[in-house]
């Protein structure tokens, strides 16, 4: 039978017997009273019910946890390899980090991609490159043809990330970079906060089925209280949020701990009680309802633009809020689609890692079903995934998208080291957390200037890219200019690997294209459920 395990106990207790012998003098205290606490503890963890690593390992079987609790920490700056994303690549961050800072990002001796491995993807360049666009022009006009107040929105901007996940330092500092950059920031469904309103940056008010900012006692829609958040200059658009892409069909959590009287203020809620917001819309149960909501909230806000996120899933809903659309003649002024691979404070493993449809995916099937139904032209689509470099917002752009949008990557420009903790409340930096010693790290006007250099040097390479493929503007960016290689001798261009529809084609009758012929015939428009 093996005692080695119980080596530090017995030295612990031998310990404590000598420098028992030894007292009073000034070193036998010092280990007397170490010994004597590594004893303590020896003799609870024998005795506790709880931890079986514990009971055959006493005082040994500690270093187990303290092991667990470092290895990020271990494998984030000791053993992981620079292109492994765990969600997101040293290489990537670093690119984030080099650009917040005004810093080169060149790289020396060539490129660390192995260009031959299966999923590595190209712009192609051009014999006669063109001068770089100026990025100050890289924007998209938003709004349809019963939108009074269009917006002309940047091709990147802030995804959705609320005060209350985020602290009251990064959403001033991100907003106050947006200011300074022209851009939106979008405030996630946890409204609208003061720290938002601070420095006039341009807003997109999401609005989650909690309906936080203007929602009634009981959680239902408030007509009259969205009607006095919507009229402030600075929200430019309106956003419903039908699902996350980290976290479809799953409501957001706050827990009471995190809800402090200012978020109480800002939500329209309880301080110190769970807010939790339902997994679906109160305020309508099938498309053409969800249709009469965008129209009401068109007119409410005298018409800014009104849009709607979605991570999608069952693909006949999305096509049965399309054939509302062509019944009530009300269109959305835009759709965000984000994917799968978006972020989250908190999310169940199995919600984020095997539900919801990934952004590429979701982006052409959104893209290919408003084209099919003649609507593409009048809807702007936007697309949030995973983007933090140039190469990204052009994949995107390829696949259909007007524009992008980022979190995760904004959130490194502050200064997020993927510690891998936004659901704790011990956010090392300062960025996800409410706990005011921590985000005191986070230095407002130091991290509004990062997010500022993060987007103009984002886009700045992007301008440069395009003009290597012989393009001026974003716009000008279609599926023949982006390449993938799918095997170890043959590369396609997105337009090979992907199936695109042509104009009106799903309102034909002998229209017969397998998966969207048959999605389209099991849509509804007065329902979310399945065509009889």
């Amino acid at each position: 039978m093996s005692f080695a395990r119980f080596t530090a106990f017995g030295v612990s207790i031998v310990a404590l017997a000598i420098s028992g012998i030894a007292l009073p003098s000034v070193w036998a205290v010092a280990v007397f009273l170490v010994s004597g606490a590594l004893v303590g503890v020896g003799i609870h963890d024998l005795s506790q019910p709880l931890h079986s690593v514990r009971r055959n390992y006493p005082i040994l079987g500690h270093f187990r946890w303290f092991f667990e609790e470092i290895r990020p920490e271990i494998r984030q700056y000791l053993m992981e390899d620079d292109q492994v994303k765990v969600p997101f690549s040293r290489a990537q961050r670093s690119l984030v980090y080099a650009r917040a800072k005004n810093e080169s990002s060149e790289r020396a001796f060539g490129t660390l991609t192995d260009v031959y491995l299966n999923g590595y993807e190209f712009i192609s360049h051009s014999v006669r490159p063109v001068a770089a666009g100026d990025p100050a022009g890289f924007r998209v006009p938003i709004g349809g043809a019963d939108c009074t107040q269009p917006y002309s929105a940047s091709i990147f901007n802030i995804s959705a990330m609320s005060f209350g996940s985020l602290s009251a330092n990064a959403i001033l500092a991100l907003n106050k970079g947006a200011k300074m950059g022209g851009f939106a920031h979008d405030t996630g469904e946890g409204s609208i906060s003061s720290y938002h309103r601070e420095h006039g940056g341009d807003l997109i008010w999401e609005i989650g089925s909690g309906y936080f900012g203007c929602r009634t006692e009981d959680g239902q829609f408030d007509p009259v209280r969205f009607a006095e958040q919507a009229a402030s200059p600075q929200v430019k658009m309106i956003e419903i949020k039908l699902s996350q892409g980290a976290k479809p069909g799953h409501g957001g959590i706050l827990p009471g701990s995190k809800v402090s009287a200012e978020i109480a203020l800002t939500r329209g809620i309880r301080q110190g009680e769970d807010c939790v917001s339902p997994a679906f819309h109160p305020a309508f149960s099938t498309p053409l309802e969800m249709m009469a909501f965008i129209g009401q909230l068109r007119m409410l806000s005298n018409g800014k633009p009104i849009g709607f996120k979605l991570c999608v899933g069952q693909p006949w809903e999305f096509m049965g809020i399309v054939k509302a659309m062509q019944i009530t003649g009300i269109l959305p002024d835009y759709i965000v689609v984000d994917g799968a691979e978006g972020g989250t404070g908190a999310a169940p493993l199995e919600f984020a890692d095997h539900l919801g449809m990934p952004m590429r995916e979701s982006l052409l099937f959104v893209h290919n079903t408003l084209v099919g139904a003649g609507l593409r032209d009048r809807i702007r689509i936007g697309a949030a995934g995973k983007i933090v470099s140039a190469f990204d917002i052009a994949a995107a752009l390829a696949l259909g998208a007007d524009w992008t949008n980022a979190g995760r990557g904004f959130m490194f420009a502050l200064g997020c080291i993927q510690s891998l903790t936004c659901n704790t409340n011990l956010c090392p930096v300062g960025v996800a957390t409410q706990d005011p010693l921590r985000q005191r790290a986070l230095v407002v006007p130091d991290k509004a200037e990062r997010v500022y250099n993060f987007h103009r040097n984002t886009l700045r390479a992007l301008s440069e890219m395009l003009a290597a493929a012989g393009l001026s503007h974003p716009s000008q960016v279609g599926p023949h200019h982006l390449v993938r290689r799918v095997s170890l001798t043959e590369i396609r261009m997105f337009s090979q690997l992907h199936m695109y529809l042509s104009e009106g084609e799903l309102l034909t009758s002998d229209h017969n294209r397998d998966f969207y012929s048959s999605a389209w015939k099991l849509a509804r428009a007065d329902s979310f459920a399945l065509a009889a």
